[in-house]
């Protein structure tokens, strides 16, 4: 699988990278996500995403809109794939992403850069807003990122938020997939041994409540032990990150090929 990833190849010219956008409620593990990607990849430890690790974090670490690109060996190279790691979802209208902010973002609209404001979301008049987005600059999957240990603590309000986006992406046709982080903390048996990971019928039922949550099927699932402690790769910790990884770059570069073609 990381042979795969580190030797994948678009299959279009039309799009340059995949870009994936990860969205959920705040504390769910987003720029963990993104950082644990790249530590499979580079084969040691790295942040380049600016995670939070504070307990009952009450407000969003990420502030800024950015595509978080991933460097290869070579220098100056870097992987087909990038991920739009962005503010998290919270309730009321005074804090966290704006909806319209990630609607915004799967349409093309939102150049980097650009500081989310949850009060008023991104304008035409604003500088950071793209008015003829082409293909590759839209979303090509988009990713919920869900905390397994606390699925049941979404609010009702920040879930509706998330099946408003999810049924503009489906109006879009992209692909849409479950990061289900922090599997460890969700289950005793899994936190002493990972590989019981898919025999844990506690694992099983939190993503079965994620489907139910979202609406993503089981099989778009993945649960995953995001890096946060260790500071040396883990073979199951990468396999299970490896796993999703594979799936969801298929699903984006499917949705953008039959996007080409069909055009």
């Amino acid at each position: 699988m990381l042979r795969k990833l580190k030797e994948f190849q678009l299959s279009t010219p039309e799009v340059n990278q995949l870009n994936i956008l990860l969205h959920g409620p705040i504390g769910g593990g987003k720029s963990s996500f993104i950082n644990s990607v790249n530590t499979v990849l580079q084969g040691h430890n790295t942040t380049g995403a600016l995670a939070d690790s504070a307990v009952g974090k009450s407000f969003s670490f990420t502030v800024k809109f950015k595509y978080h690109r991933l460097k290869k060996d070579v220098l100056g190279s870097f992987y087909p794939f990038s991920f739009a790691d962005i503010m998290g979802l919270e309730p009321g209208t005074s804090r966290g992403v704006h909806t319209e902010d990630i609607i915004n973002i799967l349409n093309g609209h939102m150049k980097s850069g650009y500081t989310f404001n949850p009060v008023s979301p991104l304008n035409e008049e604003n500088l950071n807003y793209n008015s003829e987005p082409s293909l590759k600059d839209k979303v090509h999957c988009l990713v919920s990122v869900l905390p397994a240990d606390n699925i049941s603590l979404i609010s009702e309000e920040v879930n509706q938020k998330m099946k408003y986006v999810r049924e503009k992406a489906r109006k879009l046709e992209i692909p849409q997939a479950i990061v289900m982080s922090m599997v460890d903390k969700a289950c005793p048996l899994v936190s002493k041994d990972l590989t019981k990971i898919y025999t844990s019928k506690k694992i099983k039922d939190k993503m079965k409540e994620c489907s139910d949550k979202v609406g993503v099927p089981m099989n778009c699932i993945f649960p995953v032990m995001n890096y946060h402690e260790q500071v040396t790769n883990d073979l199951y910790q990468d396999v299970l990150i490896l796993m999703a990884m594979t799936d969801i770059i298929t699903f984006a570069n499917d949705y953008v090929v039959e996007q080409v073609y069909t055009e």
